[in-house]
């Protein structure tokens, strides 16, 4: 899902999913609050950023997660 504050295109970071209108991509502000960073810290180190893109690269990871598929194997 492509929010209006998510969007991917292939002449923007390789097409990866970035914050619209920047070149902050979904996965260092997911990265980086996985390693400890706070909501501040992101609003600090980037200062495009807003408290709803922050909010809207978490709801994009959780709705690319819903959407994943996963194979099992059973290792035979």
């Amino acid at each position: 899902m492509i929010t209006d504050r998510i969007e991917i295109n292939p002449a923007v970071m390789l097409g990866k999913p970035v914050i619209r209108g920047t070149r902050i991509p979904v996965e260092v502000i997911l990265r980086k609050l996985g390693e400890g960073a706070t909501e501040a810290d992101l609003l600090d180190a980037y200062p495009p950023l807003v408290r709803e893109d922050i909010q809207a690269a978490l709801s994009y990871a959780a709705d690319s997660l819903a959407h994943e598929t996963i194979v099992l194997h059973s290792g035979k």
